[in-house]
């Protein structure tokens, strides 16, 4: 298989905003600015969501996932506020796409990235990592081994509502849904960093201004698509059995700046 072209941009794109396919739900807004591409949500009624992405969900190509390890990714970026001040979700990195208000598609989550949900979200899917927050953050529900898990969730979601089977069995699970979650500060996001990600075939590197911040061997396969996005959504998902998704009303408007993004296959 021939392996992607090495992607690469930095500040001021093009009036085709670096040939990213754009997705601009409700009120939300795509502009290239002096400080890069920037991804911004306003107050109002209904889900808005301001992404870019590479696989074709806004029609101007054939959906595709075209990344797989080995590959190393860098983003700086900078949202306009710390964390306690941001609704909705926002990050950047590698999904599947399996779900959205925007699309009727549903298939198993694989996902590696940086990724920040505010209250009301809880996807506690970390032993003892917190449901909200930013994070470093893998997944690969895809597996075998996970889907041999499937008959077994009605019984595990009421095992996990004990204290101490959660503490025995979840992470089990966790291992085999290829999760791992490392929390991070949430004052980083209002400020600007370089993020990075050594997604290997057999482990995964996440670091912050060339500080490790997750070191884990659950590592997605692939393939997956790249993803940026701000938008307002949350999602409920706990060991427990506590779903749910909705929308999040915001007070202001708030922003996720993409100032420089590279992707470098390796190998």
């Amino acid at each position: 298989m021939t392996k992607p072209d090495r992607i690469e941009f930095e500040a001021v794109c093009n009036e085709a905003l670096c040939g990213w396919d754009v997705v601009e739900t409700g009120r939300a807004s795509v502009r290239a600015t002096a400080h890069g591409l920037r991804l911004t949500v306003e107050p109002g009624p209904g889900y808005s969501n301001a992404q870019i992405s590479d696989y074709g969900f806004g029609g101007r190509a054939p959906f595709r996932l075209r990344w797989r390890p080995p590959l190393v990714l860098t983003v700086i970026a900078q949202a306009s506020a710390p964390g306690r001040d941001l609704r909705g979700t926002a990050g950047f990195g590698f999904w599947n796409h399996p779900f959205s208000p925007d699309a009727r598609r549903l298939r198993l989550p694989r996902a590696i990235w940086f990724f920040f949900g505010a209250p009301p979200n809880d996807m506690a899917l970390g032993h003892g990592v917190p449901g909200s927050g930013w994070k470093a953050a893998t997944i690969d529900a895809t597996r075998p081994r996970a889907w041999a898990l499937a008959p077994l969730a009605p019984a595990a979601v009421l095992l996990m509502r004990a204290p101490g089977l959660y503490n025995l069995l979840w992470p089990k699970i966790q291992q085999a849904l290829r999760i791992g979650e490392a929390v991070l500060p949430d004052a980083l996001l209002a400020e600007r960093h370089t993020y990075r990600i050594d997604w290997r075939v057999n482990e995964a590197l996440f670091s912050v201004d060339d500080a490790v911040v997750l070191h884990t061997s659950f590592a997605p396969r692939g393939p997956a698509g790249f993803v940026a996005w701000i938008d307002t959504q949350y999602a409920i998902v706990t060991p427990q059995g506590r779903f749910g998704f909705g929308i999040t009303a915001l007070e202001r408007p708030q922003a996720l700046t993409i100032e420089r993004l590279t992707i470098e296959p390796q190998g």
